[in-house]
Formats: C-alpha cells, sequence, structure tokens
C-alpha cells in the first residue's frame, strides 16, 4: 500500500506547485530522504514516484503540478520548504480551499 503525499512549493505570491509523490509520503522517510533536494529539484521532477536521498524516481510521462493558492492537503502528508528546509505541514492546521459563491 502507498502513502501518498505533495510537496507544496511557492512559485509566487499566491501561487504553490502541488508535486504528487506516490510511495513512502510518511515523515520518517520523507524528511531525511528530501534533505538532499531543493524545491527547484522538486519542481523539475514534476511528478514522482518516490523521494529516496539518492534519487528521486518519476513518472516516465509526468503531468504538471497542480498550482493552488496555498499549501493544501489533500493526501496523507504534505511537506513544504520553510526557511531552508524541509517541514511537514499539519493537516489540521491548514484551512480548506473556499470557493467564491
Amino acid at each position: 500500500m502507498s502513502t501518498r503525499a505533495q510537496i507544496a512549493i511557492q512559485t509566487g505570491p499566491d501561487q504553490w506547485a502541488h508535486v504528487y509523490c506516490h510511495f513512502d509520503g510518511y515523515p520518517s522517510h520523507m524528511l531525511p530522504a528530501l534533505v538532499r533536494w531543493t524545491p527547484e529539484d522538486i519542481l523539475a521532477a514534476k511528478e514522482i514516484r518516490q523521494v529516496r536521498a539518492d534519487a528521486i524516481d518519476c513518472f516516465d510521462l509526468p503531468r504538471e503540478p497542480p498550482i493552488l493558492q496555498r499549501p493544501t492537503c489533500q493526501f496523507c502528508h504534505l511537506y513544504v520548504w520553510h526557511d531552508g528546509v524541509w517541514v511537514e505541514r499539519d493537516p489540521e492546521a491548514i484551512q480548506p480551499e473556499r470557493t467564491q459563491p
């Protein structure tokens, strides 16, 4: 069974690219594996099977990451680049996307 995750990277004032990660998205694996990688490395991958300390395993035909107005947890875990390090965002603290009436 896969532990899916997203890596949200700010690309503009109200723009966050959400890169999908299919396997091993749990914090005890992802946080150490992400240490080597920059936000630019993750954005270049576009869509990820698995992040490891030695490689980023990408899908052969990756889809472009969706762009949202803020980091949004749609899977089990969400990671963001904060003050030069990768951190897990607490899904309970993230406000859901609101739709305009």
